[in-house]
Protein backbone atom coordinates (compact mmCIF):
# COMPACT_ATOMS: atom_id res chain seq x y z
CA UNK A 1 0.00 0.00 0.00
CA UNK A 2 2.72 2.12 0.95
CA UNK A 3 6.45 2.33 -0.14
CA UNK A 4 9.04 4.93 0.47
CA UNK A 5 12.27 5.13 -1.15
CA UNK A 6 15.58 6.87 0.52
CA UNK A 7 12.75 9.30 1.85
CA UNK A 8 14.72 12.08 3.21
CA UNK A 9 13.56 15.44 5.16
CA UNK A 10 16.30 18.06 5.85
CA UNK A 11 15.76 21.12 7.29
CA UNK A 12 18.11 24.46 8.06
CA UNK A 13 18.33 26.14 11.09
CA UNK A 14 20.98 28.97 10.17
CA UNK A 15 24.48 26.96 8.86
CA UNK A 16 22.93 23.47 10.69
CA UNK A 17 21.60 20.80 8.35
CA UNK A 18 18.88 18.60 10.44
CA UNK A 19 18.02 15.25 8.61
CA UNK A 20 15.06 14.48 10.14
CA UNK A 21 14.12 11.74 8.48
CA UNK A 22 17.65 10.33 6.41
CA UNK A 23 17.25 7.71 3.83
CA UNK A 24 14.22 5.63 4.71
CA UNK A 25 13.21 2.71 3.41
CA UNK A 26 9.89 1.17 4.23
CA UNK A 27 6.78 -0.72 2.79
CA UNK A 28 3.70 -0.82 4.62
CA UNK A 29 0.79 -3.00 3.41
CA UNK A 30 -2.50 -2.87 3.63
CA UNK A 31 -4.25 -3.31 6.61
CA UNK A 32 -1.50 -3.65 8.89
CA UNK A 33 -1.66 -2.31 12.28
CA UNK A 34 1.88 -0.92 13.55
CA UNK A 35 3.01 1.38 15.25
CA UNK A 36 6.54 3.98 15.00
CA UNK A 37 8.40 4.80 18.09
CA UNK A 38 11.80 6.46 19.02
CA UNK A 39 13.12 9.05 21.38
CA UNK A 40 12.47 12.64 20.58
CA UNK A 41 13.92 13.97 17.53
CA UNK A 42 14.46 10.87 15.91
CA UNK A 43 11.81 11.68 13.43
CA UNK A 44 8.63 9.98 14.38
CA UNK A 45 6.05 12.92 13.35
CA UNK A 46 7.91 14.03 10.58
CA UNK A 47 7.97 10.54 9.21
CA UNK A 48 4.00 10.22 9.44
CA UNK A 49 3.40 13.63 8.28
CA UNK A 50 6.03 12.58 4.76
CA UNK A 51 3.72 9.36 4.86
CA UNK A 52 0.26 11.57 5.00
CA UNK A 53 1.39 13.97 2.44
CA UNK A 54 1.15 16.90 4.79
CA UNK A 55 4.85 17.73 4.30
CA UNK A 56 7.33 17.11 1.08
CA UNK A 57 10.21 15.07 1.13
CA UNK A 58 13.86 16.76 0.44
CA UNK A 59 14.68 13.78 -1.54
CA UNK A 60 13.35 10.24 -2.59
CA UNK A 61 10.47 8.76 -3.03
CA UNK A 62 6.70 7.64 -1.68
CA UNK A 63 4.30 5.72 -3.35
CA UNK A 64 0.70 5.27 -2.42
CA UNK A 65 -1.81 2.48 -4.21
CA UNK A 66 1.32 2.50 -6.73
CA UNK A 67 1.15 6.07 -7.54
CA UNK A 68 3.91 8.61 -6.73
CA UNK A 69 3.13 11.51 -4.92
CA UNK A 70 6.07 12.89 -5.48
CA UNK A 71 4.49 13.99 -9.01
CA UNK A 72 0.98 15.09 -7.87
CA UNK A 73 0.61 19.02 -7.49
CA UNK A 74 -0.90 20.57 -4.63
CA UNK A 75 -3.98 20.26 -5.48
CA UNK A 76 -4.03 16.58 -6.41
CA UNK A 77 -2.17 15.83 -3.00
CA UNK A 78 -5.26 17.29 -1.50
CA UNK A 79 -7.55 15.41 -3.29
CA UNK A 80 -5.40 12.05 -2.67
CA UNK A 81 -5.47 13.06 1.67
CA UNK A 82 -9.27 13.61 1.63
CA UNK A 83 -10.22 10.02 -0.58
CA UNK A 84 -7.67 7.98 1.02
CA UNK A 85 -6.00 9.36 4.57
CA UNK A 86 -7.60 10.17 8.05
CA UNK A 87 -5.56 11.50 10.38
CA UNK A 88 -5.95 11.24 14.51
CA UNK A 89 -4.01 13.80 16.43
CA UNK A 90 -2.99 13.98 20.31
CA UNK A 91 -4.96 17.34 20.74
CA UNK A 92 -8.53 16.07 19.36
CA UNK A 93 -8.74 19.64 16.98
CA UNK A 94 -12.52 19.50 18.08
CA UNK A 95 -14.44 22.67 16.95
CA UNK A 96 -15.68 24.19 20.89
CA UNK A 97 -18.98 25.59 18.78
CA UNK A 98 -19.78 22.31 16.95
CA UNK A 99 -21.31 19.10 18.58
CA UNK A 100 -20.18 15.44 17.87
CA UNK A 101 -22.22 14.46 14.91
CA UNK A 102 -21.07 18.23 13.09
CA UNK A 103 -17.29 17.74 14.01
CA UNK A 104 -17.44 14.49 12.36
CA UNK A 105 -19.56 15.82 9.68
CA UNK A 106 -16.44 18.40 8.71
CA UNK A 107 -14.62 16.56 6.39
CA UNK A 108 -17.40 15.36 4.30
CA UNK A 109 -18.43 18.42 3.79
CA UNK A 110 -15.08 19.57 1.95
CA UNK A 111 -15.81 16.22 -0.09
CA UNK A 112 -19.55 18.16 -0.78
CA UNK A 113 -21.39 15.39 0.52
CA UNK A 114 -24.44 16.41 0.77
CA UNK A 115 -26.42 17.11 4.00
CA UNK A 116 -28.65 13.82 4.73
CA UNK A 117 -25.68 11.83 3.96
CA UNK A 118 -23.39 13.77 6.02
CA UNK A 119 -25.32 13.15 8.76
CA UNK A 120 -25.88 9.75 8.46
CA UNK A 121 -22.26 8.71 8.07
CA UNK A 122 -21.40 10.98 10.48
CA UNK A 123 -23.66 8.96 12.97
CA UNK A 124 -22.67 5.71 11.16
CA UNK A 125 -19.02 6.57 12.22
CA UNK A 126 -19.84 7.81 16.18
CA UNK A 127 -21.94 4.19 16.18
CA UNK A 128 -18.42 2.74 15.49
CA UNK A 129 -16.63 4.21 18.24
CA UNK A 130 -19.20 3.91 21.00
CA UNK A 131 -20.55 7.27 21.40
CA UNK A 132 -24.18 7.68 19.19
CA UNK A 133 -25.76 8.96 22.21
CA UNK A 134 -23.28 11.33 22.67
CA UNK A 135 -23.89 12.80 19.23
CA UNK A 136 -25.34 16.38 19.93
CA UNK A 137 -22.96 17.22 23.35
CA UNK A 138 -20.59 20.01 22.64
CA UNK A 139 -16.83 19.12 23.13
CA UNK A 140 -16.69 20.62 25.81
CA UNK A 141 -19.34 17.99 27.52
CA UNK A 142 -17.14 15.08 26.80
CA UNK A 143 -14.08 13.41 28.52
CA UNK A 144 -10.60 13.04 26.98
CA UNK A 145 -11.25 10.15 26.16
CA UNK A 146 -14.67 10.62 24.17
CA UNK A 147 -13.41 13.35 22.63
CA UNK A 148 -10.53 11.35 21.21
CA UNK A 149 -13.36 8.94 20.17
CA UNK A 150 -14.55 12.20 18.56
CA UNK A 151 -11.55 12.46 16.14
CA UNK A 152 -11.09 9.11 15.42
CA UNK A 153 -14.80 9.10 14.07
CA UNK A 154 -13.69 12.10 12.05
CA UNK A 155 -10.73 10.28 10.89
CA UNK A 156 -12.87 6.75 9.80
CA UNK A 157 -15.82 8.73 8.14
CA UNK A 158 -14.51 9.18 4.63
CA UNK A 159 -13.90 5.85 4.96
CA UNK A 160 -9.84 6.38 4.60
CA UNK A 161 -7.60 2.98 3.65
CA UNK A 162 -4.76 5.11 5.79
CA UNK A 163 -5.28 6.14 9.37
CA UNK A 164 -2.32 8.25 10.85
CA UNK A 165 -2.48 8.66 14.22
CA UNK A 166 0.29 11.40 15.99
CA UNK A 167 0.45 10.54 19.72
CA UNK A 168 -3.01 9.65 19.69
CA UNK A 169 -3.25 8.73 23.59
CA UNK A 170 -0.19 11.12 24.61
CA UNK A 171 -3.39 13.23 26.98
CA UNK A 172 -5.13 10.79 28.23
CA UNK A 173 -5.04 8.17 31.35
CA UNK A 174 -4.38 5.37 31.37
CA UNK A 175 -7.81 3.62 31.28
CA UNK A 176 -8.10 6.21 28.55
CA UNK A 177 -5.63 5.14 26.67
CA UNK A 178 -6.72 1.20 26.75
CA UNK A 179 -9.91 2.53 25.33
CA UNK A 180 -8.41 4.28 22.20
CA UNK A 181 -5.89 1.77 21.83
CA UNK A 182 -7.97 -1.30 21.85
CA UNK A 183 -10.77 0.90 19.69
CA UNK A 184 -8.77 1.39 16.95
CA UNK A 185 -7.39 -1.86 16.54
CA UNK A 186 -10.56 -3.35 16.96
CA UNK A 187 -11.57 -1.37 14.21
CA UNK A 188 -8.55 -2.36 12.29
CA UNK A 189 -9.76 -5.92 12.53
CA UNK A 190 -13.10 -4.95 11.83
CA UNK A 191 -12.28 -3.02 8.50
CA UNK A 192 -9.08 -4.02 7.13
CA UNK A 193 -8.11 -0.48 7.40
CA UNK A 194 -4.51 0.03 7.80
CA UNK A 195 -3.59 2.23 11.09
CA UNK A 196 0.40 3.72 11.78
CA UNK A 197 0.47 5.07 14.98
CA UNK A 198 3.20 7.26 16.72
CA UNK A 199 3.55 7.03 20.23
CA UNK A 200 6.33 7.52 22.65
CA UNK A 201 3.69 5.04 24.91
CA UNK A 202 5.11 1.32 25.36
CA UNK A 203 1.62 0.14 25.97
CA UNK A 204 0.23 1.63 23.00
CA UNK A 205 3.16 0.14 20.72
CA UNK A 206 2.74 -3.29 22.28
CA UNK A 207 -0.32 -3.42 21.35
CA UNK A 208 0.46 -2.90 17.85
CA UNK A 209 1.41 -6.03 15.79
CA UNK A 210 4.58 -4.75 14.01
CA UNK A 211 6.66 -1.75 15.78
CA UNK A 212 9.39 0.22 13.69
CA UNK A 213 11.43 2.26 15.74
CA UNK A 214 13.80 5.56 14.86
CA UNK A 215 16.83 6.69 15.48
CA UNK A 216 18.66 9.63 14.70
CA UNK A 217 16.00 9.97 11.33
CA UNK A 218 16.77 6.31 10.55
CA UNK A 219 14.79 3.01 11.21
CA UNK A 220 16.47 1.40 14.06
CA UNK A 221 14.57 -1.63 14.02
CA UNK A 222 11.74 -3.69 12.61
CA UNK A 223 9.95 -5.99 15.14
CA UNK A 224 6.75 -7.84 15.52
CA UNK A 225 4.52 -6.52 18.18
CA UNK A 226 3.66 -7.72 21.46
CA UNK A 227 0.49 -8.23 23.13
CA UNK A 228 -0.41 -5.77 26.09
CA UNK A 229 -4.06 -7.10 26.81
CA UNK A 230 -3.08 -7.96 29.91
CA UNK A 231 -2.00 -5.01 31.24
CA UNK A 232 -5.44 -3.45 30.43
CA UNK A 233 -7.10 -5.99 32.30
CA UNK A 234 -9.67 -4.45 34.40
CA UNK A 235 -9.35 -1.19 33.57
CA UNK A 236 -12.93 0.20 33.81
CA UNK A 237 -14.64 1.97 30.89
CA UNK A 238 -14.84 5.70 30.45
Amino acid sequence: MIETRSLSKVYRVGEQEIRAVDGIDLAIEAGEFLSIVGPSGSGKTTLLHLLGCLDAPTSGNIVIDGQDVSSLSLVELTRLRRAKIGFVFQEFNLLPVLNAVENVELPLRYQKVKPAERRRRALEALEQVGLAQRAHNRPSQLSGGEQQRVAIARALVTRPTLVLADEPTGELDTRNTCLIIELMRDLNRQTGQTFCIVTHDPLVASYTRRVITLRDGRVASDLPGESAELACEGQPEV
